[in-house]
């Protein structure tokens, strides 16, 4: 035949037949799949790998009987490790492409699992066709099966959908053990709400940052230790002034919504957060002129910065207050669009400022660099 040998050949990528019924591959030859079939059969009837051995025999006694020349192998992976399995079937392959002389190959597999190794196929030998063969009483079992499993082996994911509800049962069982059902709906949703809000912000990869340069200041003895561990200090005493200052003008009015009460919580935690900010910009500025001089131009406007939104949001939140007409509130609505006039105009002073600072500097640090050199 002008086409060469055809090889079909069955993959079983996770290898059942090797980890149920101890059957080595490489094998080839139809009398020696048929006998591992056979074997794994005997283990495990209800494995889908039994299909698609079979499917391959069927395929390679149809080619010989038009006389094609064709010949039959089975291979498969690893159990353990899918890294290792998918080296193993390439080799495998090579050592059976070189004792056939095959020219081209049929892939016989029994699901999306198997087709993954259908690249490295095509690294050693031109594959003409692919058969996939599905129980025709579970259509895509397999597939949807390996799908999830795949989705729940992946770190990432793992976390983002396990933690939740791991956590939400859990506080649903300690409820129901104390006796207070009705709370732990209130708390789960709570929480739960709290993580969503945490992983659409990308608030976890800031925290995760924060408690990395915490970790490397830490181990090299940077000044931005200290400052790190005051400016938590502060944003715990931020938010819990934040949460006193919602608490006392929620009940003044019922129909304060969502909105403003974000609006009075930053309205009493700001100054703690500008003042937390501030003392991690400054903990980097001088970590950044006594160890890395380069460092410094990029760093210096960190504060200016920092104050700058502060004030305007502070200014707005001001604003924003005293149109909701709240009684307690210090400032009268009259006055809010002065204040707010003049938290903008100082917020953009100061970053205005921060950038002229940030030109001089960083002119001073390269002419010192080029003294240097």
């Amino acid at each position: 035949m002008p086409g060469g040998t055809t090889l079909i050949l069955s993959v079983d990528r996770d290898d059942d037949i090797g980890f149920k019924s101890r059957v080595e591959t490489p094998i080839l030859g139809r009398d020696a799949c048929l006998k591992a079939a056979n074997t794994l059969a005997l283990v495990d009837p209800e494995d889908s790998d039994l299909n698609a051995i079979f499917q391959a025999v069927k395929m390679y006694d149809q080619l010989h009987s038009r006389g094609e020349p064709v010949e039959i192998a089975l291979l498969s992976g690893d159990h353990t490790d899918m890294l290792a399995g998918d080296r193993k079937i390439a080799s495998d392959l090579a050592t059976v492409v070189r004792s056939t002389g095959a020219a081209s190959c049929i892939l016989v597999t029994d699901g999306v699992e198997d087709e993954y190794v259908l690249p490295i196929i095509q690294s050693r030998i031109p594959v003409s066709n692919v058969r996939r063969v599905v129980v025709t009483q579970i259509p895509n079992l397999e597939s949807t099966y390996y799908i999830i499993k795949k989705l729940f082996d992946d770190p990432k994911i793992g976390r983002v959908t396990l933690v939740p509800l791991g956590l939400a049962m859990l506080l649903f069982a300690i409820a129901y053990l104390f006796g207070y059902p009705e709370g732990a709906t209130i708390i789960v949703f709570g929480i739960v709400g709290i993580y969503l809000l945490f992983k659409g912000f990308a608030l976890d990869d800031l925290l995760r940052y924060l408690f990395g340069s915490l970790i490397h200041s830490l181990r090299h003895g940077r000044f931005t230790f200290f400052t790190y561990t005051v400016a938590i200090v502060f944003v715990v005493i931020g938010s819990v002034v934040g949460l006193t200052t919602v608490l006392e003008y929620y009940p003044t009015e019922e129909t304060l919504g969502l909105f403003l009460v974000i609006v009075s919580f930053l309205y009493g935690s700001l100054g703690w957060f500008i003042l937390a900010g501030l003392i991690l910009s400054g903990g980097k500025l001088i970590d950044s002129y006594l160890n890395d001089r380069e460092e410094l131009g990029r760093v210096i406007v960190l504060p200016f910065f920092v104050s700058a939104i502060g004030i305007i949001v502070f200014g707005a939140s001001i604003y924003t207050l005293s149109l909701s007409a709240l009684p307690s509130f210090p400032y009268p609505s009259s006055r809010g669009l002065l204040y707010l006039g003049g938290a903008i105009g100082g917020g953009l002073l100061c970053a205005i400022v921060g950038v002229y600072i940030q030109t001089i500097v960083r002119r001073r640090v390269a002419r010192q660099i080029e003294i240097t050199v």
